[in-house]
């Protein structure tokens, strides 16, 4: 994250969208572009089943995604999220097992509240870089799902209905948090002080507290829903596999950051919004699962997010120097 300027603008307090008409169409007709030729490529793409995987395996990764755009836009970044479901799922699966279904879930969502509290009061209060807390949160949580899980994969076969269950248009139930988790974080970005306030922070600290935003709470406050979006992305992970596993979401967080910034957010902060990011989601969505259909090697998967990462990153830099020069 580079150093912000301390001179305020009167266009720092104006909400900067994300990718720019033109480039949302370019990546539409990108996912389009994908779509057609896997289903030229492949028999079963097409397929409504398919589709409802394709929407099952980006809902995980999307509902930290929603967060994640809100802590991106105002200069911030969880990397410890991968980590963070795989010890939420583990503390639900063990609590579940001993204690009950709901018990087990209600201490999932605190541990992952616990989480963003830690994570979001580091950085606010004791001026721990982002990048630096998140990583060393990443290493810990971790490690502690390998303690207490005992190193071995837990067994819940008492949430597996969760990952049954399919409520409403035959869609899984983690589809269906995905999308209301969605229909949020739009609402809260577009018609919201808070979320406008998000856009002011990252784009000029000084100018945030010019206008009273008090940014340590709000940076406070996404860090803390990152934390339950993380533990619900455990529980789902968990209900899905019918067991937690310490290795669970390892690499999640290139795929949500990945999304993100595909979809238009800056990683200088200040610019981003959710519906580039779902986009961003259903490019990587549809890719992954056309290379599945092909039968190519599940390694060159993570090749072709790391590509798509280093594109929109590099994309984004060209494009704050291009603003920088003509600005």
């Amino acid at each position: 994250m580079k150093t912000k300027s301390t001179e305020v603008k009167a266009g720092d307090l104006e909400k900067k969208p994300g990718r720019s008409v033109p480039e949302l169409a370019a990546l539409s007709v990108f996912l389009i572009a994908l779509i057609v030729y896997f289903s030229f490529a492949t028999e079963y793409f097409l397929g409504v089943e398919n589709w409802i995987n394709i929407l099952s395996a980006v809902s995980v990764a999307g509902i930290i995604a929603v967060p994640g755009t809100m802590l991106l836009i105002a200069a911030q970044v969880d990397l410890s999220v991968g980590s963070a479901a795989a010890f939420t799922g583990t503390i639900a699966g063990i609590w579940i097992n001993s204690s009950g279904v709901g018990i087990g879930i209600l201490y999932a969502i605190i541990i992952g509240i616990v989480i963003g509290v830690v994570n979001g009061l580091l950085i606010t209060k004791v001026q721990v870089n982002a990048l630096i807390t998140t990583l060393g949160t990443l290493a810990i949580l971790r490690g502690l799902s390998y303690i207490i899980g005992g190193g071995q994969t837990v067994m819940v076969p008492k949430l597996s209905y969760l990952g049954l269950l399919r409520p409403f248009l035959n869609l899984p139930l983690a589809v269906i948090v995905f999308v209301v988790i969605c229909i949020a974080g739009v609402f809260v970005m577009k018609y919201t002080t808070f979320g406008r306030s998000l856009y002011v922070i990252g784009a000029n600290p000084a100018a945030a507290r010019l206008v009273g935003i008090r940014t340590p709470r709000v940076v406070l406050i996404c860090f803390v829903l990152s934390g339950v979006s993380t533990a619900l992305a455990g529980l789902i992970l968990t209900s899905q596999l019918t067991a937690a596993s310490p290795m669970a979401a390892n690499g999640l967080e290139l795929s949500v950051i990945t999304a993100i910034v595909l979809g238009g957010a800056s990683l200088n902060g200040g610019r981003g919004t959710i519906s580039g990011t779902i986009l961003g989601l259903l490019i990587i969505g549809v890719l992954n699962n056309g290379l599945v259909l092909l039968n190519v090697d599940t390694f060159w998967q993570q090749v072709a997010r790391g590509t798509l990462l280093i594109i929109a990153v590099s994309f984004d830099q060209l494009r704050e120097r291009w603003g920088i020069k003509h600005g």
